[in-house]
């Protein structure tokens, strides 16, 4: 059985020889004396168990191990088990992060449903999702991509940016748009969605077409954004990630048209 031990939202692991190692019984004898707990979660993945544990926030990692954020893995596991791994992150966030009601102040309780109820009040709180749309925007044979002052250096991205109370998805794309680079794009078709966990959103891809307008950048959002051809892309982000399946399809589209 293979043990993750989460401390907030950070996991404990450590790299050997480019290779993802999971804590071993020396390290979790270590944690152990700083308060480590057994979760109510686990699964199973291509033949191997993965039994959850939770460390305090103050606990101090192990030697040779690191708490790291979950980015660390992006890319670095293949998608089944980033999916799993992401899917009990989010739970053990909304379950950290719902403790107490939000209506009333009182300890809340653990359903057997994905929910923790009130029992002063009955108030139910389910494990939050944000929706954020992302948007790839093509004019002829070129895309349009961006990067934000957050990412790694010349790698880019397709626009993206969560929904607004009241908005369509749609609404919220063309909104996003407009306010990153200054553009109106038309034609959008939906192409695919990948859970987020960072910490708890559902990204969900479009392509669409460029309609007006001249590249006008939110500074505080977005470093750079270009018209790339398609032929000369620059760095992009790894092919786990919904942005590069997103831009990989659309290049290949574009490339069967106009060959």
């Amino acid at each position: 059985m293979i043990s993750l031990v989460f401390c907030t939202q950070r996991l404990l692991f450590c790299r050997q020889e480019q290779q993802i190692q999971w804590p071993d019984a020396q390290a979790l004898g270590a944690l152990s004396a700083q308060g480590l707990v057994p979760t109510e979660f686990q699964f199973t993945h291509q033949g191997r168990t993965y039994a959850v544990l939770e460390a305090p926030p103050e606990a101090l990692p192990p030697a040779g191990f690191i708490f790291q954020s979950l980015r660390a893995l992006f890319g670095a596991l293949d998608e089944g088990l980033f999916a799993q791994i992401s899917r009990v992150a989010q739970l053990l966030e909304w379950n950290r992060t719902h403790q107490y009601c939000g209506c009333c102040g009182q300890a809340t309780e653990r359903q057997e449903a994905l929910a923790r109820v009130c029992p002063r009040c009955a108030h139910s709180a389910y494990p939050r999702i944000s929706p954020a749309i992302m948007a790839l925007v093509i004019r002829d044979q070129e895309l349009l991509l961006a990067r934000g002052p957050h990412f790694q250096p010349g790698v880019y991205s397709a626009l993206a940016g969560f929904c607004e109370p009241g908005e369509s998805l749609e609404q919220a794309l063309r909104r996003e748009v407009r306010e990153e680079v200054g553009l109106e794009v038309d034609n959008l078709r939906y192409f695919g969605s990948q859970s987020w966990p960072f910490p708890h959103s559902l990204m969900v891809a479009f392509t669409c077409q460029f309609a007006a307008g001249s590249l006008v950048l939110q500074p505080e959002e977005i470093e750079d954004a270009r018209w790339f051809p398609s032929h000369a892309l620059p760095a992009l982000s790894p092919p786990i990630s919904l942005a590069r399946k997103l831009i990989d399809a659309t290049v290949a589209a574009l490339h069967t048209q106009h060959p």
